[in-house]
């Protein structure tokens, strides 16, 4: 698992989310802060689609990034010539495998298909591209039909296949095995690229690399058609912790790129989102924040720098009395343990009236509330 390397697809995947659209210097700034993270491949769009994305696509290939840029094509030479004119070095090329869209969407037949295929390879691979062929709807292709297209794939001269989860149905045990039958059967390159309709993206991604895939498809904050994709933060982490893979990225930057793509995309980065929420290193709960202040590894698994977030000691309806003591420490106020005591049911009720956690400026006034009542009855 040491070698597995990210593909990010936030640029062409991604801007497929219903509603999305990256402008072309959001496009360039998000390869741009990829690149700078450590991403090994940008797939940075569809050149055939001509305009302001084939555009965006040539100047990103400009930009003399360290990541390998990918475009996306269909079958088609004349896709993959629009590809040739942006000066990428890498191409993917997508056709259905399963005969459930060959049948409905494409509406012709296998061998249609294997032709189609292994003509646009060749022309690509004639022109020096690195190649990698998208068996879209992998996870519902027949077993000897997708063995038999990633075989002609790789005779053609593909570098890898990608192993699609169109539309998120795979669980993590049968794509790990399905993964690791291919690599046996055909012995080529798996690049595993996975939806999250079932909430399992993520884990099918992971489960693909333990069969032996070494490349996973990722987009940022996990953007993507319908339910999303793999996120990019979540599957590094995982292999980095996990795992315990060394990944060379900067994993500081996480938080700065979320909320770029986050703004980029009109997608609200949700506080619970997995490794770049704000929440990821915020306590309420008292037991939690008694853990935390005494050892941090008691409830993080990592640290907050190391994804570039800051940790927060919330005081709300379900905090205890150290925490009121350490909360108020930050404002240069030494509470006594009966002082603690007596803040805290007013904190509560508090909390619950306002139902969310309180501002420091509310503690203080309660605080203040609470001195006023204590001169009264001395």
């Amino acid at each position: 698992m040491k070698d597995v390397k990210m593909v990010d697809t936030t640029l062409r995947d991604g801007e497929q989310t219903a509603g999305v659209v990256f402008a072309n210097q959001e496009k360039i700034r998000i390869a741009k802060l990829l690149d700078q993270i450590g991403v090994d491949q940008i797939e940075a769009g569809i050149p055939v689609m001509g305009g302001d994305e084939k555009e965006a696509i040539t100047t990103i290939v400009d930009a003399d990034l360290d990541a390998s840029i990918m475009a996306w094509n269909r079958p088609v030479i004349s896709d993959i010539k629009e590809s040739l004119d942006c000066g990428v070095d890498a191409v993917a090329i997508s056709i259905s495998t399963s005969d459930i869209h060959i049948k409905h969407k494409l509406e012709k037949d296998r061998d249609w298909v294997l032709s189609n295929m292994t003509e646009a390879v060749k022309f690509a691979k004639k022109n020096g591209l690195y190649v990698s062929v998208n068996a879209e709807d992998a996870s519902r292709s027949d077993r000897d039909f997708l063995i038999k297209f990633a075989k002609e794939a790789k005779e053609v001269g593909a570098d890898r296949l990608r192993y699609c989860d169109t539309i998120g149905v795979m669980e993590p045990f049968e794509i790990r095995d399905r993964v690791k039958d291919i690599i046996d059967e055909v012995g080529i390159d798996i690049e595993m690229h996975t939806h999250n309709d079932f909430g399992l993206a993520a884990a099918n991604a992971l489960a693909g690399v333990k069969g032996g895939a070494k490349y996973v498809g990722v987009t940022v904050n996990g953007l993507g058609e319908r339910a999303g994709n793999a996120a990019l933060e979540e599957v590094v982490m995982a292999l980095k912790h996990i795992y315990e893979v060394e990944m060379d990225f900067s994993t500081e930057d996480f938080r700065q790129l979320s909320e770029y793509v986050a703004r980029a995309s009109a997608r609200e980065l949700p506080v619970w989102k997995a490794i770049v929420g704000t929440n990821m290193f915020a306590h309420e709960s008292g037991i939690h924040t008694d853990g935390v202040l005494k050892n941090s590894s008691t409830y993080e698994v990592f640290t907050p720098e190391e994804v570039g977030l800051e940790r927060q000691i919330v005081i709300g309806k379900h905090s205890g009395k150290k925490a009121i003591i350490n909360k108020f420490k930050e404002y240069g106020i030494k509470l006594t343990d009966k002082e603690a005591e007596d803040l805290l049911p007013k904190v509560r009720k508090t909390a619950v009236e306002f139902k969310r956690s309180l501002f420091d400026k509310e503690l203080m006034y309660i605080y203040e509330d609470y001195k006023e009542e204590l001169g009264e009855e001395e």
